[in-house]
């Protein structure tokens, strides 16, 4: 089911191949979807919402009873858990706020100022992919950045409602506004603003092929967080890792769907030849069984190396989402770390505890994209923007250096502002 190789029979590039495919097949028709709702607004979002989910809409708007009646209709018990979840969640993301710098500097005053986005959509997948701790890690920070308005779309159901839960969540985190919308239309009508739905200035949130074609698409018009492809996760491993918790971390990312990668790399060839066998027993009578073993067989492995070092080499090539260290010392391999979304430290951290409860976002980049992307926070809710103050003596003293560079540029306009400022 999950193939054992050594280092030396390991193709990296198979590894680093990206499971969700090229968007270039879905791009005409998302782009129809986006011209179609830029022209006709809400009469559009009707058309596609009966076409797609099946729901005949005259109005988007969630309304404060439906959320009441959402809530009542919520487990108490889970309720108490989103609660706690939002606690730890929030405590996290408070440590992220920046309020900008000045600096003073013979005469001259500067700076950096950190100022919240106006308005953001946020986009939670609906129906069987209803996930309320997805609205939990896109709202709060948004909130805490100091976002004035949050507006949520998400797909209805059939019958015309929003999974009970997503509502929950929403009020729990915040959100202000909740528009029964999915869909490639749903990101149209975030960018664009219909009669109902107001344009905002950034839209966050997973979503399918035709949700990430329609972000990548909406780019430009309005700020995006990051293009999210299928999730992925790679353990490290030595021999005091237990084998049960290895399979089952594994097969937590693998039952997310097929194109889910989820590796483990060992310097242990018993704990490989374990975590096989337990993988086999833990997916024997799995609910989503066949998705495990079809994500297994199309991009799951275990890799023996001779130590830590090479472990480490090939997680930096690889850039996982999720990174758990269950070896002896995890802290102490924690630096040697270049390349990760979010790690995970020790034998009881599992990557699932991030996915919910822990406090770190788990919006995070996929694909290898933990090269150079970094987990959604505070900072994607907020823009910088510098300031600059020289008085007269000031501008005089640094005068002649700025001419010059002005002219070695050729921009003789630029030399002349100093100019004429400096009297010459």
């Amino acid at each position: 089911m999950i193939k054992i190789l050594q280092q030396r029979d390991l193709n990296l590039n198979q590894i680093r191949t990206s499971a969700s495919g090229s968007t270039a097949a879905y791009t005409q028709v998302v782009q129809e979807i986006i011209q179609n709702v830029q022209v006709s607004g809400d009469e559009a979002l009707k058309e596609y919402t009966k076409k797609f989910d099946g729901a005949a809409l005259t109005t988007f708007k969630v309304t404060a009873a439906e959320i009441e009646a959402a809530i009542t209709a919520c487990d108490p018990a889970f309720l108490t858990v989103l609660k706690k979840a939002q606690r730890n969640i929030a405590a996290f993301h408070e440590k992220q706020k920046d309020n900008g710098f000045m600096l003073e500097k013979q005469g001259a005053i500067m700076g950096q100022r950190v100022i919240p986005l106006a308005k953001v959509g946020i986009y939670v997948p609906g129906g069987t992919a209803a996930y309320p701790s997805t609205v939990l890690m896109n709202v709060i920070p948004a909130k805490i950045a100091g976002v004035k308005k949050i507006v949520l779309v998400t797909p209805p159901q059939p019958d015309g409602t929003v999974t009970p839960a997503i509502l929950a969540a929403a009020k729990i985190a915040g959100a202000d506004e909740i528009y029964k919308v999915g869909g490639a239309q749903a990101v149209a009508a975030l960018a664009y603003g219909t009669q109902t739905i107001p344009a905002v200035d950034k839209v966050t949130g997973p979503g399918n092929i035709y949700v990430a074609t329609a972000k990548r698409l909406v780019y430009g018009k309005v700020d995006i967080d990051m293009i999210a492809g299928p999730s992925d996760i790679l353990i490290i491993a030595d021999k005091t890792a237990k084998p049960a918790y290895l399979a089952a971390d594994l097969l937590a990312q693998a039952e997310h769907d097929v194109n889910a990668q989820a590796i483990l790399v060992t310097t242990s060839q018993e704990i490989a030849e374990a975590t096989a066998q337990e993988v086999r027993t833990q997916t024997a009578n799995a609910p989503r069984r066949e998705i495990m073993t079809a994500s297994l067989k199309k991009n799951g492995c275990i890799i023996v190396v001779p130590n830590l070092a090479a472990a480490f080499e090939i997680t930096d090539e690889v850039a996982p989402e999720h990174l758990e260290l269950c070896i002896e010392e995890p802290f102490a391999a924690l630096d040697a770390v270049k390349n990760a979304g979010s790690v995970f430290l020790g034998h009881h951290t599992p990557e699932v505890l991030g996915d919910y409860l822990a406090g770190p976002n788990h919006t995070l980049p996929t694909e290898g994209t933990a090269r150079f992307y970094s987990p959604l926070s505070v900072a994607d809710f907020q823009k910088r923007s510098s300031y600059l103050y020289y008085g007269k003596e000031a501008l005089k003293d640094v005068s002649d250096d700025v001419i010059l560079f002005a002219k070695t540029e050729g921009l003789f306009a630029h030399a002349n502002s100093i100019k004429m400022r400096k009297g010459v």
